[in-house]
């Protein structure tokens, strides 16, 4: 027998709650509070509503928004980006990863109802979750026709788009519109590459409309380290100063993933702290 429900009733969304991690369903009070077994749930009527609530539909968006959300490919998670990312925006697409999540795997509100009384409900394995979204995201864009949208958000960020915090992607974001758009900033950008060095600013190129001299000397020095290192290893810094990610310094230089990059940057910083001992 096939149930109906109200299109906007927040039962329709009950199954993606039992496919959540355990690391993440811990994070939502609501959802956590929810038995998993659906006798359990309908004979209690504060189960009742939480699951009617204005809390169990909010944080089963930001959820599975949460899983959704790295599989566009765009760096970092979704809570440092804000509202006004459309790729944000997107991630938030719930009804239609009920949907396509009930189309690949059977599994939703009619499975769910069809389940023997008093049957527990086991956690997922994550991983298989994760594989899971990443094929659902990946038919949406397609099926949606988001591609060329996504195109043009990644070739166009803006920077209302990410959180105010310092997160890399945010990072990466200033460095790569700097870099293009302001006249006034320039940098021989190693106080990029070594942002977690306790001197990361020694690289810092001043306007030299400001103090001419100390442009000079900055930029000297920088061009003399960076004349001791191996053609790869300059032509990793001069990406970073160019604004490219670590994957992206991987994916031109042929590396199989971005660990590679980084081993390489950590052995850059080696040597500078060397060489500014030698100065």
């Amino acid at each position: 027998m096939l149930i109906q429900f109200p299109l906007d009733s927040n039962i329709l969304y009950l199954p993606l709650v039992y496919l959540l991690p355990p690391d993440l369903i811990v994070r939502c009070p609501t959802l956590n509070a929810l038995p998993r077994c659906l006798s359990e749930v309908s004979a209690s009527e504060s189960m009742m509503d939480l699951l009617t609530g204005d809390a169990f539909l909010s944080e089963i968006m930001d959820a599975s928004a949460s899983l959704a959300f790295p599989h566009f490919g765009f760096g970092g998670w979704k809570e440092h980006y804000t509202g006004y990312s459309p790729v944000w925006r997107l991630s938030y697409a719930l009804p239609l990863w009920a949907q396509l999540i009930e189309e690949e795997t059977g599994w939703g509100v009619q499975a769910l109802f069809r389940m023997k009384p008093g049957t527990q409900i086991p956690f997922a394995d994550p991983e298989y979750i994760q594989a899971l979204f990443s094929k659902v995201v990946k038919r949406a864009i397609e099926e949606q026709g988001w591609q060329s949208l996504l195109d043009v958000v990644r070739e166009m960020p803006c920077d209302e788009d990410f959180e105010p915090w310092q997160t890399n992607v945010r990072i990466d974001f200033q460095r790569k519109w700097y870099h293009t758009r302001s006249k006034n900033v320039q940098t021989v950008s190693l106080e990029e590459l070594i942002e977690e060095d306790e001197d990361g600013s020694i690289f810092y190129i001043p306007d030299a409309t400001q103090n001419v001299e100390t442009y000079v000397i900055a930029k000297d020095f920088a061009e003399r380290f960076l004349a001791t290192l191996s053609d790869k290893d300059r032509q990793i810094v001069k990406l970073r100063q160019d604004g490219y990610s670590y994957v992206e310094v991987a994916d031109k230089l042929g590396y199989k993933n971005h660990s590679g990059v980084i081993k390489r940057i950590e052995a850059v910083k080696k040597k500078l702290k060397e060489y500014k001992g030698k100065e």
